[in-house]
């Protein structure tokens, strides 16, 4: 896409108007599941996206993730930002750093892989803050994932998600051969993405999103107070 070439969203307008998605969105972690969720936003009109991994393309993620066979030894948020670029036209800010204690606002979506760095984003960067709209935590397992969708100064909402936090070693151990599978990246940030829709346009969102592929199988909470 050459410079004074731009992205025409006339097809998806009844949906959701760029305009409307003018809000601040960070995306912390860009493999997975960042990479496919930073490619989703981009192609739907996000024009404010800042990425964040301290982590460089290995050869082991090119079959689940978005990058390409010239990308490994780079940084995966630099080579996002570029592919971002040529696919969408869309300006993204970019750290390779992790995230532990940085000011955010707007909607904040974790496609980390640990238990450790998300009670740390969420203890550090997220509760309590009220800038944050809303804080999209996803996690993925094969064929299996999980979006909590929350409020970080909603009590309920807050006492809920914090039941989700776990330490690493309760985590179910999967084979390294059957740990991670395309679809199932494509899969989550299609509906991430679509959260960000229902909230940028003043839907309801659920509270918790649960599929498996494996059984096609979608299954939601709502917002009721515990």
């Amino acid at each position: 896409m050459t410079a004074d070439q731009t992205m025409e969203f006339l097809r998806q307008l009844d949906l959701v108007s760029p305009d409307t998605l003018d809000l601040p969105i960070h995306l912390i972690g860009c493999g997975g599941i960042g990479s496919f969720t930073a490619l989703v936003l981009s192609k739907m009109g996000v024009q404010h996206l800042h990425l964040y991994d301290p982590d460089e393309i290995e050869e082991h993620n090119l079959p689940n993730q978005l990058f390409r066979l010239r990308d490994v030894g780079r940084s995966k948020v630099e080579a996002l930002q570029e592919i971002l670029q040529e696919f969408a036209g869309t300006p993204v800010e970019v750290q390779p750093v992790e995230v532990e204690a940085q000011r955010m606002a707007g909607v904040v979506i974790s496609g980390v892989d640990s238990m450790r760095a998300r009670k740390a984003i969420w203890l550090r960067s997220i509760r309590y803050r009220a800038a944050v709209l809303r804080y999209l935590d996803a996690r993925m397992g094969a064929e299996v994932a999980r979006i909590y969708a929350v409020n970080p100064t909603d009590p309920g909402d807050i006492r809920f998600y914090e039941k989700s936090l776990y330490d690493d070693e309760e985590t179910e151990a999967l084979p390294c051969t059957a740990a991670a599978i395309i679809y199932s990246g494509f899969a989550i940030a299609s509906l991430i993405g679509n959260l960000v829709k229902r909230l940028a346009t003043g839907e309801d969102l659920p509270r918790e999103i649960l599929f498996d592929l494996k059984t096609l199988t979608l299954l939601t909470s709502s917002n009721e107070r515990c």
